[in-house]
């Protein structure tokens, strides 16, 4: 098996928004991985320039979107950056979304023709994680992948993905996370990046309501209750409460995405969880 080690905790960042002073930091934090959200192009040229500025930390995509880049291009940048960097690159893809492609036509089949041209491509199923939410995905992520990385989940998401996907599989949930012990702003700035769009996204609605969210938990921005689980808030020690959740349900990993208000700094919310989850 590639030798990868993401560690505990990670940090889930927009690709547009990282740059290698940014993971050099995160580095320095003890922060085990960065994922890449925000479907990095097939090139994975953000990925190679991160690596090559760090010493450690793993940078993982999350995820390359199966609809807009070609397996066979991701195959040769994973190949390239493998090669430059043993062990410090995973390869999280996904189907993304319906609502944003209007090919978006029998997923589970573009999935496995995805893998089958990943696998032609030399990318070796324990270098890729997939993005599985529901039993069917998660189920194919422990067989063709090393395992999953869901987005929007719940640590209740964690413990069932941990039933379905057997004891070895990687799972690696992202977690947003709010600094802020005032919970009616706290609350305001997690639905800032929660209610739109992903509470009016089918593939994340449909996953909340097999959790047993109701429709009116879901309907417009969201519910109270919805959103502290969405995106716990609270001082530092409570966060990381909060997020330590996941493993102590079956996670392995969590990729943490700090919520901050007018998208300010988030390296102060995780200098501060960094410490209290102990990493360094």
């Amino acid at each position: 098996m590639t030798d990868i080690d993401v560690g505990r905790f990670g940090i889930w960042r927009r690709w547009q928004e990282t740059s290698p002073e940014f993971a050099r930091e995160a580095e320095a934090l003890g922060y085990g991985a960065i994922w890449l959200g925000s479907s990095p192009g097939a090139d994975l040229d953000v990925a190679e320039r991160l690596l090559a500025a760090t010493d450690r930390i793993v940078i993982a995509t999350g995820i390359v979107n199966m609809w807009a880049t070609s397996a066979d291009d991701v195959a040769a940048s994973y190949r390239r950056i493998t090669d430059a960097h043993p062990g410090r690159f995973l390869l999280g893809v996904g189907i993304g979304h319906p609502e944003a492609t209007r090919e978006y036509q029998s997923p589970y089949d573009t999935i496995v023709a995805y893998l089958d041209r990943l696998d032609a491509g030399g990318v070796p199923v324990d270098g890729r994680v997939l993005a599985a939410l529901g039993p069917k995905v998660l189920r194919l992520a422990a067989e063709r992948a090393r395992g999953a990385h869901p987005y929007l989940v719940t640590p209740e998401h964690s413990r069932r993905a941990r039933e379905i996907l057997g004891p070895d599989a990687l799972l690696a949930p992202e977690q947003k996370v709010v600094l802020d012990e005032d919970a009616d702003r706290a609350r305001t700035t997690a639905r800032g990046k929660v209610a739109h769009p992903y509470l009016k996204l089918s593939n994340y609605t449909n996953n909340l309501r097999r959790l047993g969210w109701t429709d009116e938990d879901i309907a417009g921005d969201g519910s109270d209750a919805l959103i502290d689980e969405l995106a716990p808030h609270g001082d530092a020690a409570t966060v990381a409460a909060a997020v330590t959740r996941h493993l102590e349900v079956g996670a392995n990993h969590v990729a943490l995405q700090p919520l901050t208000a007018d998208d300010a700094d988030p390296l102060p919310t995780l200098r501060a969880l960094a410490q209290a989850l102990k990493l360094t």
